[in-house]
């Protein structure tokens, strides 16, 4: 596709494979070129070679999250407008990401069109996320965990502090 048919640049930043690959064939469908990294390095160093003028964030991401990659970017391409993709919406990481430099945050699951769409309609002032429930958080904690822990269940255990074979039963339960 020559630059003179595409939009712009946009860096999609998630550690989702399946996810960054369908936005990134969304975003080119719409005349988009496209940029990915699945994590922090990969995130920083496409911001400071190709400027990108859009990123889309994950905010949950092992090791670093979309917060510290946004901050990241910010430094190295202040010109990039940033929206944060979460499956975990809530008003204070919504406000934490405007601080930051967010120009909008969608919850997922979300299409390449509303995620454009973040971008145009900019950060709304009280942004309105249906409350997770406890389950929905006690599972994102126990992945998160189980990620840092290197997917040794054993080790995930001894962090959240129950036995190993309460921890096997609520993984084998699917997630909320």
């Amino acid at each position: 596709m020559s630059d003179e048919t595409t939009k712009g640049t946009i860096l999609v930043v998630d550690d989702d494979e399946v996810l960054r690959s369908r936005l990134e064939k969304s975003f080119v469908r719409r005349g988009w070129h496209v940029f990915t990294a699945e994590g922090f390095e990969q995130a920083i160093d496409h911001a400071k070679n190709h400027q990108p003028s859009r990123a889309v964030l994950d905010l949950k991401m092992p090791g670093h999250s979309g917060l510290e990659v946004l901050h990241g970017i910010r430094e190295a391409s202040p010109e990039t407008k940033c929206v944060i993709l979460t499956g975990y919406g809530s008003i204070t990481n919504a406000v934490e990401a405007v601080k930051l430099g967010a120009v909008g945050y969608v919850t997922k699951p979300a299409d390449a069109d509303q995620v454009l769409a973040a971008f145009d309609e900019g950060p709304s002032p009280t942004p309105e996320f249906p409350p997770p429930s406890l389950a929905a958080v006690q599972w994102e904690h126990i992945q998160r965990v189980l990620a840092d822990s290197g997917g040794n269940i054993s080790e995930a255990a001894r962090r959240l502090d129950i036995p190993r074979r309460t921890l096997q039963r609520k993984l084998k339960k699917n997630a909320p």
